[in-house]
């Protein structure tokens, strides 16, 4: 960052020397200054989530968790690095590091720094940003082009999310189970939100539950809620590696008000609302091998059982209706009992966003792995703030809501355990 700021000091000096020379007290002023070096090609601009660092409630956010520490380590140990290899060793570690802190944040590991409560995974969200920010505006002495800086944003980028840290243990008589959640998202509506499949996900990596068939190990991963990644196959690298171990999965994300729904169908189709880059994406779900590629898929959570469980203080909805063109039509209709033969995918159970998207490449890569194994989508509520607060990062009614989704998903996953045992 240092050099950063001595770069603009010397282009502020040469933009007042350049308006002087265009004055009639030129000639009495010194010749101006040379210009600065260009910045480096491979340097990048901040994206759209990095910009939305600077303002006050992720401010606050990073300050009151004490997560303010994360980038000021991380820009040290970039300026101690005198190879690729050095960096990469550092983003590596960095990265893990901040998904490792999130966890034992999560579930009461470690000292309390800051007044928000455990359960909040706002702080792993802003301060992965200010570390991709900072490795974005990095210039190292030994250069570095703008291929290999993408590399290390994606190194960075999947070992601050536990997509490298997923680990069963080894043996028989253990059930190993896959479960995934988002960042927070819709930010510029307010920017204050969190995301609860994303706090369930740091509150139940590497823990363990007791099923009537025995024990149970959970491990996690954050995705982010960005089309671009998804295209480019996040889904796929990340549970393409831990599917085959699993004995089962589920993604989750947030999903409608006042109620958790298991998705019974997964639609082929992008609807085009804007995601946290502010890019939105109206066509079919690009995968690999399209010429095979189903307009649905379907879940193989057992359904009716968590449905008839009392998993805690949500209701609970098996939820069977989809958008759909029918088969020989060209106008989508709502299919409240599923898709019919031959039909074109405009939104499954989960809608037509990244939530719907990542229920579907996870169960089209069971599918197309050969698995039978139980996985599918769960939608958390909506996580909502105490009445009236319109402006506070938290309040009593919030921390409740997300520690009961919370709970409520991790009963979930028991009762599939031991109904799929």
């Amino acid at each position: 960052m240092s050099r950063i700021r001595a770069r603009l000091d010397v282009l502020g000096v040469a933009l007042v020397a350049l308006t002087l020379a265009a004055s009639p007290l030129a000639a009495a002023q010194p010749a101006p200054a040379p210009a600065p070096a260009p910045v480096p090609a491979s340097a990048q601009p901040l994206t759209v989530e990095e910009a939305r660092l600077d303002k006050a409630v992720p401010q606050e956010i990073l300050r009151r968790s004490g997560f303010d520490t994360v980038a000021p380590q991380f820009t040290r140990a970039l300026a101690g690095a005198r190879s690729y290899g050095q960096a990469e060793q550092a983003v590596v570690r960095h990265g893990a590091r901040l998904w490792d802190r999130a966890v034992d944040r999560a579930q009461g590991r470690g000292p309390v720094r800051g007044d928000l409560s455990r359960d909040d995974d706002r702080p792993l969200y802003w301060a992965r940003l200010s570390l991709t920010s900072e490795l974005r505006r990095w210039e190292p002495e030994f250069g570095l082009s703008g291929d290999a800086r993408v590399r290390l944003l994606e190194r960075l980028e999947s070992a601050s999310r536990g997509q490298d840290s997923m680990d069963f243990p080894a043996g028989k008589g253990v059930r190993r189970i896959v479960m995934t959640g988002f960042d927070p998202f819709t930010l510029d509506r307010d920017i204050r939100i969190s995301n609860p499949s994303g706090a369930t996900a740091l509150a139940l990596d590497g823990t363990w539950i007791r099923t009537a068939d025995g024990p149970a190990r959970i491990e996690t991963a954050v995705f982010p809620v960005r089309w671009q990644d998804f295209a480019d196959g996040t889904v796929e690298r990340a549970l393409g590696r831990q599917l085959p171990k699993a004995d089962l999965f589920t993604t989750v994300s947030q999903g409608r008000v006042g109620r958790i729904d298991i998705e019974r169908f997964n639609g082929a189709w992008r609807g085009g609302f804007g995601d946290n880059e502010n890019i939105s994406r109206t066509e079919t779900v690009p995968v690999a091998d399209p010429a095979t590629q189903p307009q649905w898929t379907r879940t193989t959570l057992p359904y009716q059982e968590i449905v008839a469980a009392d998993t805690g203080r949500f209701p609970v909805y098996d939820n069977t209706s989809v958008t759909e063109i029918p088969a020989g039509q060209t106008a989508p209709v709502v299919r409240p009992g599923g898709p019919t033969p031959g039909s074109t995918a405009r939104a499954g159970g989960g809608g037509d966003y990244l939530s719907n998207e990542i229920a579907y490449r996870a169960t089209l890569l069971r599918d197309r792995l050969g698995l039978t194994i139980p996985g599918g989508h769960v939608h958390t509520p909506v996580l909502q703030f105490g009445t009236g607060n319109t402006t506070e990062i938290t309040d009593p009614e919030f921390v409740r809501n997300r520690l009961d989704i919370i709970d409520q998903v991790r009963e979930i996953i028991r009762v599939t355990a031991e109904t799929s045992g």
